[in-house]
């Protein structure tokens, strides 16, 4: 095909290319309604309109660029509907691409208040709500490979990225940033993407200052201009309801007259397609097909004129200059080079183990990609660029790392809250600190304090035992304190303060990137008092045990409020050793596997518990027979399982949280007293069910549900935290 059109250009284009006006294409930012540009370019594409300039602000300049690079609309169209925006717009990698250490944070407080604290620059926030590496690793997905290092000014159609200095408000257009740096800064939105630092300057969305760049065009020769408009329009007096519009309206208005000042520059053989995106936001890429539709549907509106333009010798000519050979990465070439470039406090080096990048060993793309992946879910670093070159026959991979400066010292603060409207009501503030890469081989110290109805603290150091050695140490102490209402054969006997310190020693072995496996020996102090009814002498009773356990954790899931895909579980087994007593035996089983059923999230959890000293587990409460008494059914043994299905009704805003979503919940669970072993069918079975409408907000997993048990009671419930 490629050769075709060269042949059709030798033959009959080099006149007509000479005789006709160059046109300029010029596309405007406007986040989501950008997509409509894709549809403007099916319609010019198949009028054969040759486009000899691009130039592109913000989404404007990502499709833009694509196009220039090599991309049809074709492709681009189908990119967009395959993304998933979602985890483009998320404030950092998807759950599942994180390491193991990141997502037990999310288990402690699954809180996103997070922020870096430093003695030398005190409080550190990211400079952006959305993280950065979804939204450059789709960025290597849309540029082909041949083009995403080549500066603009090389490219096989002039094209230009508008850009803002975000220190001295400059317009810049960037013709000599790689293709792909040039879209990144040029759709970096203040205050959404982490702006880029390119020759020293920051910058930002260009369409601060020029929103669509007509002079630009202009300036690169074109004489005749396409401009396609998809800025957002400014909202009416009813819609500033909230400080939030107000700041939109702002941005908006700076915009708007840049853009009327680009509009009034046009000549009378210039066009305008104005896509009419009616309520489309600027962050609702949920609406991604309508813009697109939007777009096609106004360039066939202006048919009549753009085929005055019509040139198919001339298109064929630009065609075959635009038209990329196959992405050499994507064959298998043996890693003759890795290299980590840029960090300063980090060891990158410790990671070689987990990548699929070996030397000597084939590496592809996908094991490029995955590698990326790998470096990004640490979180320990704000940008990860990837220069691949091929020499001889043998691959050549550099990272370029720009490490986060508030990830060596984050802070995250959460909050939990629990009532059922009647006796259970718990309020709790959670702050977690976590120190990392406190040696070469990256120790990292976490800790976590609560105050409120239960209060705490705890503390681990984790060492790995050697550079990238899957082997580490783990040393523990705690204390944690509370009360609680107790229960005889379902009835409320008495309230209880009781208290737990402890102390435990591990070694453990890192299960790729999903899970580990500890055993550790360790000491513990439990004590109780009971406060009502008031006892007569005010004793309180305290105990001693000496500790021995083994634990495996495995985590897969997508996310813990509602996920769709992946698996957890936790099997412990612990040796408890009371002074001057018999040894104790308590295991715990806790399995959950996360499906997809159409729009549907569904989770399976199963969980078994044994204790022999103590209570280790209890059910009554949300999820674990909903609409039981909270904490009512106690017994050496516990057995609990439940179907949980979500259906996705909508999405917050990016800075407020995620999904909303309503769902159901089908519980089963009994107590039995008796050995570790003891038959099922030794249980009392009760069988519950529960409705509820939940919001991912920043502070974790938002619950109001209803719930009932079979031939027992039923309740309300408000939660925000962990539901398990």
């Amino acid at each position: 095909m490629r050769f075709a059109l060269l042949a059709l250009a030798l033959f009959c284009g080099a006149v007509s290319a000479q005789e006709r006006p160059r046109i300029g294409l010029v596309l405007s930012g406007g986040g989501a309604r950008g997509i409509a540009h894709i549809g403007v370019l099916q319609v010019l594409e198949e009028q054969q309109i040759p486009v000899d300039i691009v130039v592109g602000t913000s989404m404007g300049a990502v499709v833009g660029g694509a196009y220039v690079a090599g991309r049809s609309p074709k492709e681009l169209a189908a990119l967009v509907r395959q993304a998933d925006w979602t985890a483009i717009l998320a404030d950092r990698p998807a759950r599942e691409r994180l390491a193991f250490r990141r997502r037990e944070d999310d288990q402690l407080v699954p809180s996103r208040i997070e922020f870096g604290l430093l003695l030398s620059t005190g409080v550190t926030l990211p400079s952006g709500a959305a993280g950065n590496s979804q939204l450059e690793a789709t960025l290597n997905t849309l540029l082909p490979a041949e083009h995403a290092e080549t500066p603009l000014q090389a490219l096989p159609v002039p094209f230009r990225a508008v850009a803002t200095d975000l220190l001295s408000g400059d317009m810049v257009t960037q013709d000599q940033t790689p293709l792909f740096q040039a879209l990144r800064a040029s759709m970096a939105v203040p205050g959404v993407f982490t702006p880029l630092r390119v020759n020293g300057r920051p910058l930002v969305d260009g369409g601060l200052v020029r929103n669509l760049p007509v002079d630009v065009a202009r300036q690169l020769g074109a004489e005749i201009i396409i401009a396609v408009n998809v800025g957002t329009p400014l909202l009416e007096e009813r819609e500033l309801t909230s400080a939030v519009a107000v700041a939109n309206q702002m941005v908006n208005i700076l915009t708007e007259q840049n853009v009327q000042r680009s509009l009034k520059q046009l000549l009378p053989d210039d066009m305008v397609i104005d896509p009419n995106l009616g309520d489309i936001s600027f962050m609702d890429f949920a609406r991604a097909e309508e813009a697109l539709a939007i777009g096609r549907r106004a360039a066939e509106a202006a048919v009549q004129r753009l085929r005055a333009l019509s040139n198919p010798a001339a298109y064929a000519q630009l065609q075959a200059r635009r038209q990329v050979p196959p992405d050499p990465t994507a064959l298998a070439l043996p890693l003759a080079a890795l290299q980590f470039t840029g960090a300063a406090r980090t060891q990158p080096d410790t990671l070689r183990p987990q990548l699929p990048l070996q030397l000597g060993q084939a590496a592809t793309q996908a094991d490029i990609d995955r590698s990326l992946q790998v470096l990004h879910g640490t979180e320990d670093y704000e940008r990860i660029e990837v220069q691949t070159e091929d020499r001889e026959g043998r691959r050549h991979v550099e990272f370029k790392l720009s490490e986060a400066a508030w990830a060596s010292s984050r802070v995250r603060f959460g909050l939990e809250m629990y009532s059922n409207f009647s006796e259970s009501n718990h309020f709790s503030l959670v702050g977690m600190h976590v120190a990392n890469w406190l040696n070469s081989w990256g120790a990292e110290l976490r800790s976590v304090a609560r105050i409120g109805s239960r209060r705490g603290l705890s503390s681990e150091f984790y060492q790995p035992l050697g550079v990238g050695s899957p082997w580490f140490g783990s040393a523990q102490i705690g204390y944690e304190a509370g009360s609680d209402d107790v229960f005889n054969q379902g009835q409320r006997a008495l309230r209880q303060a009781s208290s737990l310190s402890n102390a435990q020693l591990a070694l453990g072995h890192r299960l790729g990137s999903f899970g580990d496996v500890r055993i550790g020996v360790g000491g513990l102090r439990a004590s109780a008092e009971v406060l009502i009814p008031a006892p007569v002498d005010g004793a309180r009773a305290s105990r001693r045990y000496g500790q021995r356990f083994i634990e495996l954790h495995t985590d897969t899931l997508d996310s813990l409020a509602f996920p769709s895909q992946g698996h957890w579980l936790t099997a412990r087994v612990e040796w408890l050793q009371p002074s001057g007593q018999a040894q104790a035996v308590n295991a715990t089983v806790i399995a959950l596997k996360a499906f997809q059923w159409g729009e549907w999230a569904g989770q399976l959890y199963g969980e078994r518990a044994h204790a022999e000293s103590g209570t280790a587990r209890s059910l009554g409460g949300y999820l674990r027979l909903s609409g039981t008494p909270d904490r009512s059914l106690v017994a050496e043994n516990v057995t609990l399982a439940r179907l949980v299905m979500a259906r996705r009704l909508g999405h917050m805003p990016v800075a407020l949280g995620g999904a909303v979503r309503v769902g159901f919940s089908l519980e089963m669970g009994g107590v039995s007293g008796g050995p570790l072993l003891a038959p099922l069918v030794d249980t009392r079975w009760h069988q519950a069910v529960s409705g509820f409408l939940s919001v991912d907000t920043r502070f974790g997993p938002f619950h109001l549900a209803l719930g009932a048990t079979r031939q027992g009671g039923s309740a309300v419930y408000l939660l925000l935290g962990p539901t398990w």
